[in-house]
């Protein structure tokens, strides 16, 4: 009887200390991973690394710290608050003077004008007054600017009601959208062709002018080579990620006019089921 007593308690003792090398092997492997060096990194150890490079200001090195987040650990239930930090990096690099591999430092030469140079590298120049702190259009040769060099392109998803906005294949930022109810939103390849600040909105029968609360259109229109349709801002933000448009893709007013600042004329826009 002893005996099997004695057996029944190692048995037990075995399946806890089973328990606990899972438990902790799952912890170890969610917290901790091996670099390319061969040496261990963990996730409180990037994590104050990522808040040691915020009080530094060094924006490039933090994103890429979120980034190595991302891909360490997947399995993270923090992953999608990471993925909305390197958003919001990507949206204030583009929006700053710091020089990316998207980017490069231009010499304005004689002649030159925003509108050139935005042309030559297919880029806006709202996006080189915003990088560079510009308050106008007057700008000295001579002078380097920050330029964005690599292009623009927007991928519309119908089902998730989300618009990634790409360059050059690399995320840049994902947007929540509204899209057409009873599947109105076209599908397909197609160009931006028309930008416009504080849209009229021209329903039958009737014109509504800018501002007013029955112009759904908000306050940018980025138009698409298909009459009628486009992005444009929303007089009704709490329906974002939704189908209830007439097929047009709707986004926040504030994300609207950022992207209104970053793309240019042109830039592709994909649309998919």
């Amino acid at each position: 009887m002893l005996r099997r007593i004695s057996v029944i308690t190692t048995l037990v003792t075995v399946l806890v200390l089973i328990v606990i090398l899972v438990f902790f092997f799952k912890k170890s492997k969610n917290s901790v991973v091996i670099d390319k060096t061969g040496g261990t990194v963990s996730v409180s150890a990037l994590l104050n690394k990522a808040k040691d490079l915020q009080s530094k200001g060094d924006l490039l090195s933090l994103k890429n710290v979120y980034q190595q987040l991302v891909n360490d650990f997947p399995s993270s239930n923090e992953v999608m608050n990471w993925q909305k930090k390197i958003d919001d990096l990507n949206i204030k690099l583009l929006f700053s003077s710091t020089i990316t591999p998207n980017s490069k430092l231009y010499e304005i030469k004689p002649g030159d004008t925003l509108a050139k140079i935005a042309r030559e590298f297919k880029t806006t120049p709202d996006l080189i007054k915003v990088s560079n702190n510009l308050s106008g259009d007057t700008i000295i040769p001579g002078r380097k600017i920050k330029v964005w060099t690599k292009p623009f392109s927007i991928l519309v998803d119908k089902s998730q009601n989300i618009l990634i906005l790409k360059s050059d294949e690399e995320i840049i930022k994902t947007y929540i959208v509204s899209t057409g109810k009873d599947n109105s939103t076209p599908v397909g390849s197609f160009k931006i062709n028309s930008k416009l600040v504080n849209p009229t909105w021209y329903k039958s029968g009737a014109v509504v002018p800018p501002g007013s609360p029955e112009n759904v259109l908000g306050s940018r229109w980025l138009g698409i080579n298909l009459p009628s349709y486009g992005l444009h801002g929303t007089t009704e933000p709490q329906k974002l990620g939704q189908q209830v448009t007439q097929g047009c893709v709707r986004l926040s007013n504030a994300e609207v006019e950022e992207l209104y600042i970053i793309v240019p004329v042109g830039t592709e826009v994909i649309i998919v089921d």
